[in-house]
Formats: C-alpha cells, structure tokens, sequence
C-alpha cells in the first residue's frame, strides 16, 4: 500500500490463519529454545494472538501493553510514549507493575517491526520492571527500515521470521534470503 505499508490483515492481524499463528509460535520456540523466558510481553492489538500462541509453547504467561488506560485499571503503572508507524499516532502505552517483575526473563513479540518504535517502547517497559530482555522475535520485519538495525546495534537478540528488503505495489517485494 502507499506509504510503506504492508497489508498483511488477510491472514496475520484482522483474518486470521490459526495454522499458520501455531507454526509461528512454533518457530519461535525453536528459535529461542535454550534462553530463560518467564514472561512474553507484547503491545495490543495484533501482537496479542501471536504471542499467546508462542506463549503455549513456552508455558508462560502473556502480558500485554494497553495503548489506552482501562478504567479498571489503578494507577500502579509503567508507562511509555510509543509511535505507531502503521497508525501514525503516538501513544502512552501502559502495563501494570505487578505483572512484570525484575525476576522476570522477558521475551517480546509482534507482528511488525518497521521504525522499531513499539519494541523499543516494550523494551523500555521491560527495564522499568528491572526484568532482563531474553530478546525480541517479530513475524515481519521491514528491512529497508531502520528498526532492525537498530535494535541489533544494541545487542538485543531479534528474531524475525520474514524480512522483506524491498517492497513495491508494481513489482512486489524482494525478500531477505
């Protein structure tokens, strides 16, 4: 679509392949088996489905970033500004304290990774807690954007199932081999 955007809404955020979302988290157990995960963290909405699923795997409990405070909620929270590329909106996304601890080995997953602006915001939640980063693995990642790069130059473990080089409405896209 214009704008660097990928549509993927058919079988991965809106329609949903649950085959393909239980090879998914299938393959990110795999890919991190050996690494210490208590907890996997995502941001709502279309990450929820994806690390429930890996979450079976590992047999953790998922928590997720809410982009907008429940009424339900008190205020005994972390809390982050984050840039959603796809949306073009800022949001202050938050997470209950007692739901991440500094005990926690915290592994993060998505949907996307374009800007790396929703993982670095999880990121920044996971060391508010005190919790470690066991790494980041993410369905999609934009590799013409720079989110990817970035959180390599950092150290952190990312695991992306898809990276796609270039992409265009005309010719399509040219993936990572």
């Amino acid at each position: 679509m214009p704008g660097g955007i990928l549509n993927a809404s058919s079988f991965l955020n809106q329609q949903v392949d649950i085959d393909l979302y239980n090879e998914i988290g299938k393959e990110f157990f795999r890919r991190f088996s050996g690494v210490p995960v208590t907890r996997i963290l995502t941001l709502e909405a279309s990450g929820i489905g994806i690390a429930c699923i890996t979450a079976q795997y590992f047999k953790v409990p998922i928590v997720f970033a809410r982009k907008f405070k429940a009424r339900n909620v008190d205020d005994n929270l972390y809390n982050v500004t984050v840039n959603s590329y796809t949306h073009g909106i800022v949001y202050t996304v938050t997470l209950p304290k007692p739901y991440l601890k500094n005990t926690d080995s915290v592994l993060l997953i998505d949907d996307f990774l374009a800007n790396g602006c929703a993982l670095g915001g999880l990121i920044e939640l996971t060391a508010m807690a005190g919790a470690q980063l066991a790494g980041a693995g993410v369905v999609i990642e934009k590799g013409f954007q720079l989110g990817g790069k970035r959180l390599r130059e950092q150290n952190i473990r990312l695991e992306s199932l898809a990276i796609i080089e270039s992409m265009d409405p005309e010719t399509g896209f040219v993936f990572r081999e």
